[in-house]
């Protein structure tokens, strides 16, 4: 079946009325403002978090204070909530343009004093995420050098002293944290919601029940599976630490947050990629597709340096195809899906159509990016993405496509179970910062991910989590963007390439499929609502049966 591209003239609406005209007016005024501060604020952050500067910092913050600026306007919003009660706007085009508009404003009706005490808070507790560097035996340590220790210690003090060292940070931040936590509910009670996680959900375009019904299904939809692969798992870490089950901790799961499975399967993932060039692999490989990405990595950041940022994230820069990535490349797996995974993010934005109204040029929700970041991150683990892209031979691939599948399946029960964690401590966070969050988390984490509590700590663990500060009441998408990982993979296996064939599956020089990504995904950017535009792309709305069949069932 050939995908039909969306044919639209962005450029010549039709204007039916003055009221129309009108609204174009206005959109047209804020777009011209709008668009260079959020490019000059974009090149800040960029700059600041591959600096770590004090004054790259200030910068960054004083442009994103600017842009914030901008949606303060009461005036504007005055003019916003007119356009939407008007009954004489038909356009389809204009009245999704105009929804952006509104849920762009309406959470920055505040003093701006308020907002800017808020955007100084956080950016300062990221500063102290980006250049905090934890401590062993009086060194200086990066995240990538814990994450090590945690991986190969059989020690358990070793692991023990790692993990403890990697927490400092929460004790740095978590009394910030709460004073943010409030001012942002403080922002949301003003705007008349219950609290900023239920503002949130809102103002993304989400209903939070629907939300909290779908965490429960998938609660009880991966437990009891769950709990079978956690039987393997602690008898795997007992006999490799040589202490009873009864006895493992958090520091033996061999991630900070137990948010990553740990290798308990016999396929050694890392030594494929330990002399390789993680780089020229995703490079070639999205150019088997038709999907050029040099472009964007020559302008990206992708090696440690002191005071950078640890982790990784995908920028857009200015909506118009400077779109660039940041992360901390190691030759091990982990840093391959991360590369394959940002730069599907980074995919996603530069092929967003450039003829699309500057407000609809963004992915058509946070999740819909994740899935698809997601879904190709997941062949860093695949046997025949390993064959295609590094050159395995037949015989190996057959012999390690067992563990390589029960390594991805368990890598996604475990992150289920803490996706959970993460939702409910934010949800119950929100709802009263008051109680006692350190003793929430422990709990949250006993329920969801089954780890036993240390004996006598009580550290603000919680706070240890970047997400918390910078991307607040975000974490849900990512469990929303692994069920759409699973339903795309499903339809472009059977609709697009046309084959029953489920595991042996890369995509690799299959430009049918970046056409088809191209053109019923990112195309549309944020035309459409997420759940209109799923159907579109793959014949039906959300749902977590393909997730199902391809992890639990």
């Amino acid at each position: 079946m050939k995908n039909k591209r969306i044919v639209l003239d962005y450029k010549h609406i039709a204007m039916h009325n003055e009221q129309e005209i009108a609204l174009q007016a206005f959109i047209d005024k804020h777009v011209s403002i709008v668009a260079d501060k959020y490019k000059q604020t974009a090149l800040a952050y960029f700059t600041a978090t591959t600096s770590g500067k004090e004054e790259d910092y200030k910068i960054s913050a004083d442009a994103q204070f600017d842009l914030e600026r901008i949606y303060t306007n009461t005036e504007d919003f005055a003019r916003i909530t007119a356009f939407v009660q008007d009954k004489d706007i038909h356009d389809e085009l204009l009245k999704r343009q105009l929804e952006m508009l509104f849920l762009s404003y309406q959470p920055r009706q505040i003093d701006e004093a308020m907002l800017e005490k808020q955007i100084e808070l956080q950016n300062h507790i990221e500063k102290t995420f980006f250049t905090f560097r934890a401590e062993i035996n009086g060194e200086a340590v990066t995240d990538n050098q814990i994450k090590k220790i945690l991986n190969s210690s059989d020690n358990s003090d070793q692991a023990k002293e790692a993990w403890l060292a990697g927490k400092k940070v929460g004790s740095l931040v978590a009394e910030d944290l709460i004073r943010l936590v409030k001012m942002r509910n403080d922002v949301a009670r003003s705007l008349g919601y219950d609290n900023y996680h239920a503002m949130s959900l809102h103002l993304d375009e989400q209903d939070p029940k629907e939300i909290n019904t779908l965490f429960a299904e998938l609660d009880e939809l991966t437990r009891d599976t769950f709990i079978q692969e956690k039987k393997h798992i602690d008898s795997y870490l007992a006999n490799k630490f040589h202490i009873t089950e009864n006895g493992l901790m958090p520091w033996h799961y061999q991630d900070s947050f137990f948010q990553e499975a740990p290798k308990v399967y016999p396929v050694h993932l890392d030594t494929y990629y330990q002399d390789q060039d993680i780089v020229q692999l995703s490079s070639t490989y999205y150019a088997s597709m038709g999907l050029v990405v040099d472009d964007m990595l020559a302008k990206s950041d992708l090696y440690e340096r002191e005071g950078k940022y640890q982790h990784a994230y995908c920028i857009n820069v200015d909506k118009l195809g400077d779109v660039r990535i940041v992360c901390n490349i190691k030759p091990d797996s982990k840093w391959m899906n991360t590369q394959l995974h940002e730069l599907w993010h980074a995919v996603y934005d530069k092929y967003l159509d450039p003829a699309m109204p500057y407000l609809l040029r963004d992915p058509a929700h946070t999740f819909t990016t994740e899935a698809i970041a997601m879904l190709f991150g997941r062949f860093a683990t695949n046997p025949q993405w390993i064959q295609d892209m590094i050159g395995i031979d037949d015989n190996e691939k057959q012999q390690i496509t067992h563990d390589c599948f029960a390594t991805l399946r368990l890598e996604q029960l475990v992150f289920s179970r803490w996706a959970q964690v993460m939702y409910h401590f934010e949800k119950s966070l929100y709802e009263n910062p008051e109680q006692d969050l350190n003793a929430l988390w422990r709990d949250i984490v006993e329920k969801y991910q089954m780890i036993k509590r240390p004996v006598g700590r009580d550290m603000p663990d919680w706070a240890t989590k970047i997400h918390i500060a910078s991307s607040p009441c975000y974490y849900h998408n990512y469990l929303l963007g692994e069920l759409l990982a699973s339903q795309l993979y499903s339809y472009i296996i059977e609709q697009v390439l046309h084959s029953s064939e489920y595991v042996f599956q890369s995509f690799y020089n299959k430009p049918e499929v970046g056409t088809y990504l191209k053109e019923k995904i990112f195309a549309a950017g944020r035309m459409y609502h997420r759940n209109t535009m799923i159907e579109k792309a793959t014949g039906e709305k959300l749902t977590a049966k393909y997730y199902a069949k391809q992890f639990v069932q």
